[in-house]
């Protein structure tokens, strides 16, 4: 390791960051996780995944503001820490680092279940070992050649995406691949209806709806790593939350118009059948390969987040001094092999509990991004509160309807969490969520991270 290299590598160009949050964010929350949305909402699941991803732009746009103004590693944390305290932004930075694990748990959790279709007989434990050893490797790649990787990765499942909506479009208006007979979209609404559970079904999927958004905000945590930040980002924000709303938007509305919802998930995937449908050969074999891929590359980012996460908190003197180390690739090492350690967790569970483990964690994963999204629009509440008039019409990127737009998407990660505490299946998260978060604040000030603060500040003022 090189003690006295501390600069990350700005070695990720747009290309890179952009397929890279759409990696993060299409895993298995669109794979693995939609079945389950289906069945509480039915179609009404388009308004929630619309809905939710207006929300989701909203939150970027706040992200984007402050981090093309101010590019770091790690950014909400760093954010937090200036806008809302020195106390926020180590809670926010370790709960960030925490989201990932159990996210990535999750994916390696699929890893397991995907490999079972080729090896039956082989424990989901072992696959997801082989998962978490394989991305660990990748990891300690230059970031450039991570990025490169990445980037291969996410195209494979985006290429499949669009595929299939492609050839379900020919099926719904034409029939081919139907014999001839166009399937159109009135299975949307012949099956009880758009929203054939009523409201309460679209309120129950907001949860697993929002899990599989978690990802699109690590746009700011590579701002530290990319070349050109101002043109990169900005760009990068706007076509990642388009590109995503497209993708899952458009992909479940073409599989509910082709099957009646209510048979979505007890026949295999929807995916597979769409492309048996068009007579492609080995078509299961082919989407288990990419959703394989899928996880892989969404465990892949979320390694890369949580290395990151710990390089900055390690920056600030809340986390051991070891973490913010780099290797002769500009790789914080040391911070990657601790989170991969961490995930070794999951591995346990899957050994343990392999029926449970997908909800648990996608519930206490969902309850760790809502902390993230809503730290980012408080700081950025708080950062645009803190320009002068003149500071403001200076602004290179900005929040649209502002104060507006802020104040409705912290109320509506508020409500999230209302329906979590309402639902038996994702209340784990409420429990597990702010005991975590309770353990860290008792830690900062057992450590006297409280005290290191105060001193800083005060000799920032003596010095202004």
């Amino acid at each position: 390791m090189k003690e006295n290299q501390q600069q990350l590598h700005r070695g990720l160009e747009e290309r890179h960051i952009t397929l890279m949050s759409l990696g993060a964010a299409i895993g298995v929350g669109l794979f693995l996780g939609s079945a389950s949305a289906i069945k509480l909402a039915g179609p009404g699941i388009l308004l929630a995944y619309g809905f939710s991803g207006l929300i989701m732009f909203f939150i970027m746009r706040a992200l984007g503001e402050m981090a093309i103004q101010k590019p770091v590693a790690g950014s909400f944390s760093k954010y937090a820490r200036d806008y809302l305290g020195p106390l926020a932004g180590y809670l926010t930075g370790w709960n960030y680092w925490f989201l990932w694990v159990v996210t990535c748990m999750a994916e390696i959790t699929a890893v397991g279940i995907y490999m079972k279709y080729w090896f039956p007989s082989v424990a989901t434990w072992i696959w997801a070992l082989a998962a978490l050893v394989l991305m660990t490797m990748v990891n300690f790649l230059a970031v450039k050649a991570y990025g490169e990787l990445e980037f291969w990765f996410a195209l494979i499942k985006i290429v499949t995406i669009v595929a299939m909506i492609g050839l379900s479009i020919c099926m719904i208006l034409f029939g081919i691949g139907n014999g001839g007979v166009a399937t159109g979209i009135s299975n949307l609404w012949e099956n009880g209806g758009l929203f054939p559970n009523g409201i309460k079904g679209v309120l129950l999927s907001l949860q697993m709806v929002m899990f599989a958004y978690l990802g699109i905000e690590m746009i700011g945590v590579t701002a530290g790593e990319v070349k050109n930040p101002e043109k990169t980002l900005a760009k990068a924000i706007d076509s990642v939350f388009w590109r995503i709303l497209i993708f899952y938007v458009g992909a479940l509305f073409v599989i509910m118009a082709i099957y009646p919802w209510q048979e979505i998930g007890t026949q295999g995937s929807p995916f597979v059948l769409t492309f048996e449908k068009f007579g492609i050969r080995g078509a299961a074999g082919i989407i288990n390969f990419v959703v394989l891929t899928a996880a892989l590359s969404s465990c892949n980012s979320g390694i890369f987040s949580t290395g990151r996460m710990l390089f900055n908190l390690a920056e600030h003197k809340e986390a051991p001094k070891a973490y913010s180390k780099l290797t002769k690739n500009g790789v914080p090492g040391i911070a990657v092999l601790v989170s991969a350690g961490a995930l070794l967790i999951g591995v346990v569970l899957n050994y343990v509990v392999p029926a449970k483990v997908f909800t648990w964690v996608t519930s206490i994963a969902t309850f760790g991004a809502i902390w993230t999204w809503g730290v980012i629009l408080l700081s950025q509440i708080r950062y645009r509160k803190s320009l002068s008039l003149e500071e403001r019409q200076q602004l290179k990127y900005t929040m649209p309807f502002f104060p507006y737009s802020s104040y409705i998407s912290l109320a509506f990660l508020a409500g999230v969490i209302g329906i979590m505490a309402y639902n038996p299946d994702t209340r784990i998260a409420l429990i597990i969520g702010p005991l975590w978060l309770g353990s860290l604040t008792a830690v900062y000030y057992a450590k006297g991270f409280h005290k290191r603060t105060q001193v800083g500040t005060a000799k920032e003022e003596k010095i202004g």
